[in-house]
């Protein structure tokens, strides 16, 4: 029986489901006692360091978990769950943290993308049970803006590279806590769980001990998901943003299905984009919420949901904040949330006044989960003009001349599934919501979609230059040569696909073979 700390907090449901799936029985937390009579207690999720100690503290959970924590019982932290054992962090300054291992947690500084988001390695400092059958060159799924700085290297498992080398993992006695999260690193994370699991005396260290690591280019599987004319949810794909064929939607296949297909061919990470609609929905009746929760029964890589992160009223007249909504999709599986058409209108009012009002969809959820979990998607198309002074927007000078042979264009935002074009640049709409706290953007192209013509590098070297965080390249992938491209012609930490995925023109281990040796990936 494992102990499971629930706080409230990020996706701990794939944490469950990876347990389970290993044949675990899983009791979660709601008291003091159970913590005092747990034998082996695991400490999950993601989230703000501010306000996971805010709802320790509320619920009296500080004094019960440093009992167990100084009584060397089985205990296993994941990323917030690994911060919260340091004394305090500079994402809360002033704020207490266990104080189980001395030092504090500190931000990245580093001219690469924060957060750190993505599959990296680690380098082994020590003997472990937890690392028993593993080769050592494995990766695992990391997402974070913060990172341990213990003031002695006593406990230190391993180290991880990004910019510098950073504390990614922890050990003293039976506690153990890692920075990334091996419920979501595939097989190399779910050994991970089953060595916890199997309390031994042995220690074991991986055959290949790195001295440095390598953050690996993602490749994303996306599934555009919407009702068909039946009323079914299906999995579809625009051709520049329309999915009807002959007056039909196109139905490529069902989303838990696919996903697990992905997640079995290699996908790195999983996007799932709620396009049916989200009107009078009452929220626990989300299509997509049993999507979510199915797939996350079998599929231990990241998944992403965007579609209705808004405030709403549903038909029976109860209003949800995004918030609220967020909320049920990390608790549902997700790991990230994508925020498109809102944002366009959350950035229209912020440039309007100059200032935030803390209370947008992005700043409130950034707030409570991390700037990691918010994902902005961006869908510009080109707007061609002969000057630069024609417009107030951030006009590029293009490769790839207009109409009339116009050499300049600056990308329109739009809205609703690309009906609406608006007077906001994907440039600005991009830095903007960095400031407001998002942690990534899903940078699409309404030119490119559903052309097999390549990403847009024009694009997206003009976003990676307005913002410090990472972003995914979408739209235009038509063979694993284009991957090959943006890879190494921008600096886009992923690149995204969905069409030649689903009609397995382009499977993705055919992706990664002609990456492999040319660019750094998770085999």
């Amino acid at each position: 029986m494992i102990t499971f700390l629930d706080y409230g907090a990020g996706n701990v449901r794939s944490v469950i489901n990876a347990l389970e799936s290993l044949g675990e029985k899983v009791k979660i937390v709601t008291n003091a006692e159970q913590i005092a009579s747990a034998e082996r207690l695991v400490f999950p999720g993601v989230g703000n360091f501010g306000s996971v100690m805010r709802v320790l503290n509320e619920k009296k959970l500080v004094g019960p978990l440093k009992d167990y924590l100084r009584s060397n019982r089985p205990f296993l932290g994941i990323c917030i769950g690994l911060q919260a054992l340091f004394e305090g962090s500079e994402e809360a300054p002033g704020v207490e943290g266990l104080g189980f291992v001395p030092g504090t947690v500190k931000r990245f500084v580093t001219d690469l993308s924060v957060p750190h988001i993505g599959w990296n390695g680690v380098a082994n400092r020590k003997a472990s049970r937890i690392f028993d059958g593993l080769r050592g060159d494995e990766k695992y799924y990391f997402v974070h803006s913060y990172h341990a700085a213990p003031k002695e290297d006593e406990y230190v498992l391993t180290t991880t590279d990004y910019g510098y080398p950073f504390v990614s993992s922890i050990q003293r006695g039976n506690v153990i806590a890692s920075q990334f999260h091996p419920e979501k690193s595939g097989e190399a994370g779910l050994r991970i769980l089953r060595n916890f699991l199997e309390v031994r005396e042995d220690e074991a260290r991986p055959i290949h001990v790195r001295d440095e690591t390598q953050l690996a280019k993602r490749i994303i599987a996306c599934l555009d998901v919407r009702s068909n004319d039946q009323g079914d949810l299906v999995v579809t794909k625009g051709d520049q943003y329309d999915v009807r064929e002959e007056g039909i939607v196109r139905n490529l296949g069902k989303p838990v299905d696919l996903a697990r297909r992905y997640y079995k061919e290699g996908a790195d990470e999983i996007t799932f984009l709620n396009i049916t609609g989200f009107r009078d929905f009452p929220l626990e009746d989300m299509p997509m919420i049993e999507v979510l929760k199915q797939t996350s029964e079998n599929v231990f890589v990241p998944l992403t949901i965007g579609g209705g992160i808004r405030d709403y009223t549903d038909k029976d007249g109860r209003e949800y904040t995004a918030l609220e909504v967020a909320a049920e999709y990390f608790r549902s599986g997700a790991d990230k949330v994508s925020i498109g058409s809102d944002a366009v209108l959350i950035v229209e009012e912020y440039l309007k006044t100059g200032s935030k009002t803390g209370r947008s969809a992005i700043e409130e959820i950034s707030r409570v989960y991390g700037n990691q979990a918010v994902v902005i998607s961006i869908d510009p198309r080109r707007v061609y003009v002969t000057s630069p002074d024609e417009v107030e927007h951030e006009v590029i000078e293009t490769a790839i001349p207009g109409p009339g042979g116009e050499r300049f264009c600056w990308y329109q935002c739009t809205i609703k599934g690309g009906r609406e074009g608006r007077q906001v640049d994907a440039m600005t709409l991009a830095r903007v919501c960095e400031e407001l706290g998002a942690g990534e953007i899903l940078l699409n192209c309404i030119d490119r979609d559903g052309t097999n013509q390549g990403f847009d590098i024009e694009l997206i070297n003009g976003v990676k230059k307005a913002v410090t965080i990472p972003v995914i390249a979408s739209s235009g992938a038509g063979c694993a040569e284009h991957f090959y491209d943006v890879f190494t012609e921008t600096e886009a930490e992923s690149a995204l696909a969905a069409g030649i995925f689903h009609r397995e023109e382009v499977p993705i281990g055919e992706v990664k073979g002609f990456l492999k040796g040319k660019v750094e990936i998770r085999g």
